[in-house]
């Protein structure tokens, strides 16, 4: 049984992570100081470590160093605050064979864990796996955060998942919501079942009977063959219905009726078919207004508005961003080849004073083409598209030639009602930009 040493002085998440460990197979020692660690490793023989970056008696750094230097190849995993990444990516370079950031999920502990000791070949006290710097694998799009907002959307997942009740995921573009909506599902009771995503707004209304419930060859022309709808695709399973405001009010009443009676009938069929299906809907747009002038039906709103969940911008997400810029980095440097560790002070420092008005899907982009323009270890500003440079100057420069600042920063704070990340939202700027204007003119 392999054997891993865990240094973390947080004794209840110690022995949390020792507990996991213990129940996937591995052996384990828990210690709570570098020096109790000092003393496990030169009494027992390890196959890897995981240790936090920071100590109450020592820096993870230069443990890690002590450490290959008594065993070289002995894998060394730092765990670290997502605020750390970019101090833990560089330890890469002093010989950790990767990092993972808290809070982590399971699936990534062991595919880092599996990573660290795929090259195995002998277990000896002084002769240990020869560790190799390997690429995280990607198990899961969905992303666990560490803000407010995100920790609110995984409580909510977490409590309707196992439901069967209708979902309306509600959120600007690109924030995520078929990642939301297929975390539901894996986490549901239909999870073995098909997860069938349709955009509606790319459906023509003239199809959308024929996409959604199926049709049979020669029931309209360009019908050469029999078709399965996305209905019958689905059954079992779950249907997501992307921007559903975007349906024709037609179509919305041939969608109502599907999810009252369970059935459906193809184009150009009398055999109707019962659909054991759960529905989960998106839209970024304000539906209760729709409803208010007329253009969506109230009866269809409440049928698939069982239960609500809002997709936060990433502006509301703003303690995540590392996190997220951090895993399309992995996400990147798989799909291009790449071997990038992460992204120098400058970026993060761009990265957090940019509003990010195409949220997560902006991001991936951006960090995705930053990774295949970058010719070294880090990502540097060189890389970074044009618009991040005339945001910033823009702003700097409408701020130090505004001379009603505070009065527009006080008008936004009323109009929202105090709601900080809102007034943001209005003025065009980070919240950790506003927090700091509020003490610059201190405004309480």
């Amino acid at each position: 049984m392999l054997k891993i040493l865990i240094i973390e002085d947080d004794v209840s998440f110690g022995k949390l992570l020792e507990k996991f460990l213990i129940k996937n197979n591995f052996e384990v020692r828990t210690t709570f100081s570098a020096s109790e660690a000092r003393l496990a490793i030169q009494n027992e023989a390890f196959n890897l470590v995981l240790t936090d970056l920071r100590l109450p008696d020592a820096d993870g750094i230069d443990l890690l160093a002590e450490f290959k230097a008594i065993f070289p190849q002995l894998p060394v995993i730092l765990m670290t605050g997502y605020s750390e990444v970019s101090t833990a990516v560089k330890a890469i370079k002093n010989g950790a064979s990767d990092y993972i950031s808290k809070p982590f999920n399971p699936d990534e502990v062991l595919a880092v864990i599996t990573n660290a000791l795929a090259s195995e070949t002998s277990v000896k006290e002084t002769s240990k796996i020869a560790p190799k710097n390997k690429k995280k694998v990607i198990t899961t799009e969905y992303v666990q955060g560490i803000s407010a907002a995100s920790k609110k959307l995984s409580e909510h997942i977490k409590l309707v998942s196992p439901t069967d009740m209708s979902v309306l995921i509600i959120g600007e573009s690109g924030t995520g919501k078929e990642i939301i909506a297929q975390s539901i599902h894996r986490q549901s009771l239909r999870k073995e079942h098909n997860f069938i995503a349709v955009d509606c707004g790319a459906i023509p209304k003239e199809l959308a009977a024929s996409e959604f419930f199926g049709h049979l060859k020669g029931s309209f022309t360009g019908a050469i063959s029999d078709k399965i709808g996305y209905f019958e695709a689905a059954n079992g399973g779950t249907l997501f219905l992307d921007e559903i405001g975007n349906l024709s009010y037609e179509n919305q009443i041939q969608l109502l009726r599907a999810l009252q009676e369970r059935k459906i009938k193809a184009v150009g069929s009398n055999k109707e078919i019962e659909v054991d299906i759960r529905i989960i809907t998106a839209t970024n747009e304000d539906l209760r207004e729709a409803v208010k002038n007329g253009d969506f039906r109230e009866d269809l709103y409440h049928r698939i508005n069982e239960f609500s969940i809002h997709s936060p911008s990433l502006v509301e997400r703003e303690e995540d961003l590392i996190l997220f810029a951090d895993y399309f980095l992995e996400k990147a440097n798989q799909q291009l080849n790449k071997e990038v560790i992460g992204f120098s002070k400058e970026v993060v420092n761009i990265f957090q004073n940019y509003p990010w008005p195409g949220n997560l899907r902006e991001l991936q982009n951006c960090v995705k083409r930053a990774t295949l323009l970058t010719q070294g270890d880090f990502i540097e500003s060189t890389v970074l598209p044009v618009e991040f440079f005339q945001q910033n100057e823009t702003k700097n420069t409408s701020f130090s030639l505004s001379e009603n600042e505070k009065e527009a920063i006080e008008n936004a704070l009323v109009k929202t009602k105090n709601n900080k990340s809102e007034a943001a939202k209005l003025l065009k700027i980070t919240r950790k930009t506003l927090y700091n204007k509020l003490k610059l003119y201190n405004i309480h």
